[in-house]
């Protein structure tokens, strides 16, 4: 049988955790991992540290791996630090997706870039595949350069668009859901936007999503998200209420309360039918999603 080779860029992320875990299940699959840190989170894999700006760093994983497929997991996403840290920001989330742009074009692999609903100013959400993007963000911006760069390169690829990921990684900061549990279960108040509505993504289902697109062999722009289109406060609710925890320590707040550096999209989310209809894509419910969480959680 001939496999597959995955090449996983960012795999120390939460995203990246969790298409490596999947892909080391399949019998077709060959995995490398590669993120910015010295060693792999996940043990026991192929992987290399790599540095996405730099370009000799990127040539000397793509061409000793030869990957089939690039899976861009990897981006500069503190939002706020973005406003400040531009160059950096750019380094990684337009340049680095340059650079492997040039090296999947010269080995003749599949591009793979997730993307953010970031590319939208959150006027009039949510949004499907056809909708002009409007980033209020610098954020926003550099991820907007990137699928720009891709849709000008003439290599065979496909951008992700997803928001409000959660779902259990085994390292690195929890997600969501887990510090809100934790939060209310150490008795702690949490102060919860209302005005910020997203169809949150639960991680498993952006892996079978990008799988998805792996199969079917579809390139071009693809929005991957959740079946429920809700505001984070009420989200964080349905998390509580299913932890069976004490929802007056939810505190309902606006986002124009966090005095936060960047502008987030408030009416937002995408539309995914286009992802159901085309690759078959089944996203869990919210509850669905929890009851995965708590059994992998132990929660």
């Amino acid at each position: 049988m001939i496999k597959q080779r995955i090449m996983i860029v960012g795999s120390n992320g939460m995203l990246g955790q969790r298409l490596t875990e999947y892909y080391l299940l399949q019998n077709n699959a060959e995995v490398y991992c590669t993120s910015n840190e010295d060693e792999s989170f996940i043990p026991n894999v192929d992987y290399d540290k790599i540095d996405l700006a730099d370009k000799k760093s990127v040539k000397k994983a793509v061409t000793k791996f030869f990957p089939d497929v690039i899976i861009n997991a990897a981006a500069y996403t503190a939002v706020d630090k973005c406003e400040s840290e531009k160059e950096l920001a750019w380094k990684i989330n337009v340049t680095g997706v340059e650079n492997l742009i040039h090296y999947a074009k010269s080995v003749d692999a599949k591009l793979i870039h997730i993307s953010t609903d970031y590319v939208f100013d959150g006027e009039n959400g949510p949004y499907d595949e056809t909708k002009i993007p409007n980033p209020i963000s610098y954020y926003g911006r550099t991820k907007l350069a990137s699928e720009n760069a891709l849709l000008t390169s003439g290599i065979n690829y496909a951008i992700v668009r997803t928001n409000v990921l959660y779902g259990h990684a085994k390292y690195g900061r929890p997600d969501f859901v887990k510090w809100v549990v934790t939060s209310l279960r150490d008795g702690k108040e949490i102060n919860i936007v209302d005005d910020q509505i997203n169809n949150p993504t639960f991680l498993d289902d952006l892996v079978k999503g990008i799988d998805g697109l792996i199969k079917f062999k579809k390139t071009g722009l693809y929005n991957i998200g959740g079946k429920e289109f809700l505001n984070r406060f009420d989200f964080t609710i349905r998390i509580a209420d299913f932890f069976d925890l004490d929802k007056s320590r939810i505190k309902r707040i606006k986002t124009a309360d966090l005095n936060q550096p960047a502008r987030r999209p408030l009416k937002s989310g995408l539309i995914i039918l286009k992802a159901e209809t085309e690759i078959g894509y089944k996203p869990h419910s919210i509850e669905e999603s929890l009851i995965v969480m708590k059994r992998e959680l132990g929660l």
